[in-house]
């Protein structure tokens, strides 16, 4: 089986699973803190479920219809997600500010504190394991997903952080706060995510760094190079530039240089399609 597809398939179980005891939990307590980590585990699901999609259809090979290949199924999985982060961010704030003046008495704070401890630990091991296989395969799905459980782990912990200060003073004021630094939490994933995920939608070049590495390679073949254009879709990237070849070298000598040039940019970048230009020179 594809890695990347039994990855996704470890996030789909453990936000099933992680949905179930949290609504256990919120809805013996009554916490709305709790509550808005069920909701934000809920879209963690369905960002999970997307991306299980997208996986599954960017992998597929190009055709007529796509020339460039399906990578951007990845990035449209991305933007969605994201756009599901600030749906449940939004909601969460709403239900907080409403509990704020309702004062609603919370019960069972010692299981409550467990089960986040608990979801706080499942999602440390599942995101890691997820980024490992977005860092191994490039995938943007796989990593907008990692991204979302890396947050999980540090909201589920805030949230028990401030069951426990209830517990502690006995101030329930501290339920909706949490609620609410949590949905800021959120928010600030979204956006990083949705720039992440929707400026490759729009063939923005690489990052500095990695063309700074491209360049280095092509430099080492000794070549003239200008014209160089890079750009992502999905876990694909594509390269195009120019070089400069004596006029009088055979076509046969140029192609094997090209060859030779496209296997080192490919060894150093998967998954990465390229295309150069030669022009005679003399």
């Amino acid at each position: 089986m594809n890695i990347k597809i039994k990855a996704v398939r470890l996030s789909i179980f453990s936000n099933i699973a992680l949905i179930l005891i949290k609504l256990g939990a919120g809805i013996m307590s009554g916490a709305v803190s709790i509550l808005s980590e069920a909701i934000h585990s809920s879209m963690d699901l369905m960002a999970a479920l997307v991306a299980y999609y997208s996986v599954k259809v960017s992998d597929t090979p190009a055709d007529d219809e796509h020339p460039y290949g399906h990578g951007k199924f990845e990035n449209v999985s991305g933007v969605v997600e994201a756009l599901l982060i600030i749906v449940a961010a939004v909601w969460i704030i709403y239900e907080a500010i409403h509990k704020i003046f309702a004062d609603t008495e919370i019960k069972s704070l010692g299981v409550s504190i467990m089960v986040m401890l608990i979801s706080s630990i499942v999602n440390y091991f599942v995101s890691g394991r997820l980024s490992r296989v977005a860092k191994e395969t490039g995938s943007v799905a796989i990593e907008a997903d990692s991204l979302h459980l890396r947050t999980d782990v540090y909201t589920s912990a805030g949230v028990a952080v401030g069951l426990f200060l209830i517990w502690l003073t006995g101030r329930r004021v501290f339920d909706p706060v949490a609620a609410i630094l949590v949905a800021l939490f959120i928010l600030k994933e979204a956006y990083v995510l949705l720039r992440k995920a929707f400026l490759p939608l729009l063939d923005i070049s690489w990052d500095l760094h990695d063309i700074n590495r491209l360049e280095k390679i092509i430099a080492g073949f000794h070549v003239k190079f200008h014209g160089l254009k890079t750009r992502k879709s999905g876990n694909y990237r594509f390269v195009e530039f120019h070089i400069e070849m004596p006029e009088e070298m055979p076509l046969a000598e140029v192609h094997e240089i090209c060859d030779k040039l496209e296997a080192a940019v490919v060894k150093e970048f998967k998954q990465t399609e390229i295309s150069i230009h030669p022009e005679p020179v003399s």
